[in-house]
């Protein structure tokens, strides 16, 4: 389980709306909604503990903002 870091729901990596890389690490947002926070403020929100180290190997739609 990941927890978004905007908002704080608890959802499954395979579920998530959109995984955003942001400084080497990725960030799984629930919904367009967290999506748009996350992007306005990406420094307010991006903490370490709540990202993963991002993979090159990794195949999912990442969004760099």
């Amino acid at each position: 389980m990941l927890k978004d870091p905007v908002c704080g729901k608890r959802i499954n990596h395979g579920k998530a709306h959109i995984i955003i890389e942001y400084e080497g690490l990725a960030y799984s947002l629930c919904c367009p909604r967290c999506q748009a926070e996350f992007e306005r403020s990406p420094q307010l929100y991006a903490k370490p503990e709540l990202g993963t180290k991002v993979k090159r190997s990794d195949h999912l739609p990442y969004r760099r903002p």
